[in-house]
């Protein structure tokens, strides 16, 4: 009778073992993670976003667009912030030069002021997944609890970049399938792109669609003909590509004004406009224009997910004391 009992017990042990791998790191992160080691955090980090936000109006789509591009590599774990003197970082991918200084400055600002109260305990990953969450309630978004408990990563390296970031020009399946890597939904999708509320483009990464679309049209069919002359003038054929184009009429406000603009034909990315052209994204498309509270709480539920990708926990990583920099050579920078 021992005998069973002792095989149920390390039964047990062993499914619960199982479960925990199963679920993954995530699970280890909690909203009130810091509440007894640093329990200002939230209210130091927000006030440094202010801060930086009333100096320079950038700070919105730069911090939240950061945080994006950091999670989509080696998960949410700040391993876009390191500089390498070889010029061979996260950050230095092509896809990665485009990311705002502001809000590279954004985290080392806050992670300066958390230091300055709570040393060694707050992950550079952590502050910026909070300052990705304040840049979106400052902008006029809804505010929403950010699970906390993330640990720094160890390795960043441009090598590593390549296949991993959405592109301007991905289709439906393709945003699905790069996506879905992240467990992250086809509505996750749709809610996320409405980051693009916020922020702006340049001319090259849409000039296509605007001049050389197909040998039957040189202007792609699925964009409004009024915004397409306009986009024209503003992008002409022989200019640089690197003007700057607001991707939403309302570029430092958080609302639903993206998903109205698809609906009228005036997505300026084709991964933009693909949302509202496929028939399997459309419905979710139309509601999100219609029903901006519907937009927020996807938004906030894909945010959520998004967090969770790929975090280090526990022992895994480390609690880096300046963002830009592993707090030993590691030998991956």
């Amino acid at each position: 009778m021992e005998v069973w009992r002792g095989l149920l017990v390390i039964s047990g042990l062993v499914l619960m073992m199982i479960d925990m791998q199963g679920r993954g790191s995530e699970a280890r992160l909690a909203e009130n993670f810091y509440s007894s080691s640093c329990p200002n955090v939230e209210f130091i980090v927000k006030q440094a976003v202010s801060t930086k936000l009333s100096q320079n109006p950038p700070t919105i789509p730069g911090t939240l667009r950061l945080f994006f591009h950091d999670c989509f590599i080696e998960g949410c774990d700040a391993s876009i912030m390191i500089a390498s003197s070889n010029g061979d970082a996260e950050k230095d991918y092509s896809d990665n030069l485009s990311l705002a200084g502001d809000g590279f400055d954004t985290v080392v600002k806050a992670k300066q002021a958390v230091e300055a109260q709570c040393p060694g305990i707050v992950s550079c990953a952590d502050i910026l997944a909070l300052a990705a969450r304040d840049v979106v309630v400052l902008a006029g978004g809804p505010t929403f609890n950010v699970e906390l408990g993330r640990r720094d990563g160890l390795i960043s390296k441009a090598s590593r970049v390549p296949g991993n970031l959405p592109e301007s020009f991905f289709n439906l399946k393709q945003l699905n399938t790069m996506f879905a890597k992240h467990n992250l939904s086809q509505t996750d999708v749709i809610a996320l792109s409405g980051a693009h509320t916020l922020g702006f483009s340049h001319c090259s990464r849409f000039a296509s669609r605007l001049y050389s679309f197909s040998n039957s049209s040189a202007v792609d069919p699925s964009l409004d003909p009024g915004y397409a002359k306009q986009l024209m003038s503003t992008c002409p054929r022989d200019v640089g590509t690197s003007i700057p184009v607001n991707l939403d009429p309302t570029p430092q406000t958080f609302d639903n004004a993206y998903y109205q603009n698809l609906v009228a034909r005036k997505g300026l990315l084709t991964s933009d406009e693909v949302l509202f052209s496929d028939s399997a994204s459309k419905p979710t498309v139309i509601d999100f224009a219609n029903n901006p509270g519907n937009f927020n709480g996807a938004f906030i539920a894909a945010m959520r997910k998004l967090g969770r990708v790929g975090v280090k926990t526990g022992n895994e990583g480390e609690i880096r004391k300046d963002c830009a920099a592993f707090n030993h050579d590691h030998g991956d920078s």
